[in-house]
């Protein structure tokens, strides 16, 4: 609990600051010639995972700098947030958007494109505390219960959703922000039942101060589905095409190589804060590569009846509107 806390207040600084030194080796071995001439702004939800590292570690590796493009990177709260970032133009690029969420925008007039797909199922799960009655897989749950999730329209928002439609059960949703956030929130006693993504809470796991009651992929709807996006603003995508094909090239460059070269785990134990061999653990236990694959987005005809029956859109969307909104790359 103490790790999690600290992390949430000073852990991003100082983690920024080690995680900068540190990969100067990095860059250096890694980088071609500086030509780093085209910028894109990112907004990235939850910080600290090993999906939302990619662009940092890509970046401090001289993965994007050899395709000519320069990252500035913010971090969210959660993929509402991100998404609505894109919409304004205040970011470019908008990493691990919930899906349904980015639909119900675009079906609402918003600015988006779906550039990639960014995590087909997740690795998300969710926990109580050791002293909760909540059981496994939501068992003892009653209506006065809260459930959290990170911001409206985000991915942990659409799960839980899918939780009680799924498992026949009622809780009160509540929005608490970030990982670190949302378990302080639980350990107070604010929220019954919390969110995490690994590395976070593991250690808490293992303390025996909670209990893990659900994998997110014990969905099929979650499991078999791209349930996070990348989205880029659909203005700046229209102006710059050629700059968000060098990046999402650069990306799927990077993400190759964070799982074949161990340089990668040492950049990723840097940037989270963990060591070693919990940063591998993370990467092989819980992240397999084919989760995120970024060339389709699976499962699209469920989740446009999960975003129906969820409320985020009317209707179908039309065969002109499907491939207007989805500008992923060719296989």
């Amino acid at each position: 609990m103490t790790r999690d806390t600290v992390r949430a207040n000073v852990g991003p600084m100082m983690t920024k600051m080690k995680f900068s030194a540190v990969t100067a080796v990095l860059a250096a071995a890694m980088s071609g010639p500086a030509s780093a001439d085209d910028l894109l702004r990112l907004a990235i939800g939850q910080r600290g995972l090993w999906d939302s590292s990619i662009a940092e570690i890509g970046q401090a590796a001289g993965i994007f700098r050899r395709n000519r493009l320069e990252l500035q990177v913010v971090y969210t709260s959660g993929g509402g947030e991100t998404q609505q970032a894109v919409i304004s133009g205040s970011v470019d690029i908008g990493v691990a958007a919930g899906t349904l969420g980015v639909l119900g925008a675009y079906t609402k007039g918003a600015p988006v494109r779906i550039i990639a797909g960014e995590a087909t199922g997740t690795a998300e799960y969710y926990f109580v505390r050791a002293d909760s009655r909540v059981g496994k897989d939501f068992a003892a749950v009653t209506p006065n219960m809260t459930l959290a999730y990170s911001t409206a329209g985000s991915g942990t928002h659409i799960t839980a959703l899918r939780f009680m439609k799924e498992r026949t059960f009622t809780a009160r949703l509540t929005a608490t922000g970030s990982v670190p956030a949302t378990f302080t929130q639980v350990m107070s006693g604010q929220v019954d039942i919390g969110f995490s993504t690994p590395p976070f809470g593991l250690d808490a796991i293992e303390a025996g101060q909670i209990r893990l009651i659900a994998l997110a992929n014990d969905l099929p709807s979650v499991r078999n589905q791209t349930v996070r996006v990348i989205i880029a603003n659909a203005t700046d995508l229209a102006r710059r095409r050629e700059v968000y094909r060098r990046f999402i090239h650069a990306y799927g460059e990077t993400i190759d190589w964070m799982y074949t070269d161990d340089r990668a785990i040492a950049a990723f134990a840097q940037y989270a804060a963990i060591s070693p061999a919990m940063a591998r653990r993370v990467r092989d236990n819980f992240y397999p590569k084919a989760m995120l694959q970024l060339d389709r987005v699976m499962g699209l005809a469920e989740l446009i009846e999960d975003a129906m029956a969820f409320k985020y859109v009317a209707q179908p969307l039309t065969p002109a509107q499907t491939a207007e909104l989805l500008q992923t790359p060719k296989p």
